[in-house]
């Protein structure tokens, strides 16, 4: 049976996969950088983006690497991580009462060295927001670090007035997708 390595230090993918009674064997923080390339459109992107995590990480005898990226599209722009707090007052802006896209791309090195890739594509809408409620999460600090600037499973979830696909793909692992990737590289779920 391989081992799982999780190439990311995200509290929240390790959360995730416990729910579906996976432990990695090991973590490992991949070192990527993050640009997006000149006119990348989101999908490309966030797949090109968790395959260059899991072949950042060195994978040893029988190991298998897990990797994945959360993109938030705005039409075809990439919001990112936000830069500072002026950033994610832009980025809240950007997506207040309007549809969107959370792109969750999930790649698996088998213990062979095959890369496999999923995407999940999950539409999330929010409600108009107000100065008033943009300020008051900018000040909480919940959106910093976040793609898009917002964690849907925080204070951000309450703005949510329609979401269609995987509420996993957008805290940040889509645990179908990931699934059936860790199944078929030989990883134990339970």
């Amino acid at each position: 049976m391989p081992s799982l390595v999780l190439a990311s230090t995200s509290p929240r993918r390790l959360e995730l996969l416990a729910r579906i009674g996976v432990v990695p064997a090991r973590i490992a923080a991949p070192d990527v950088d993050e640009d997006p390339l000149k006119d990348e459109l989101p999908r490309p992107y966030a797949l090109r983006i968790a395959t260059a995590k899991a072949h950042a990480v060195e994978r040893g005898p029988g190991e298998v690497i897990l990797a994945g990226d959360t993109t938030i599209a705005a039409g075809r722009r990439i919001l990112g991580k936000p830069a500072d707090e002026a950033d994610l007052r832009r980025m809240l802006g950007l997506l207040s009462g309007r549809r969107h896209h959370c792109l969750s791309a999930v790649c698996v090195i088998d213990a062979t060295g095959k890369a496999r890739t999923r995407i999940s594509d999950t539409i999330v809408a929010f409600k108009p927001l107000s100065g008033a409620e943009i300020d008051a999460y900018v000040a909480s600090g919940e959106g910093l670090g976040k793609a898009g600037g917002y964690a849907i499973q925080g204070r951000a979830e309450a703005w949510v007035r329609f979401l269609s696909g995987s509420h996993s793909g957008v805290v940040g692992l889509p645990l179908f997708e990931t699934r059936a990737l860790l199944t078929t590289a030989g990883v134990a779920i339970a």
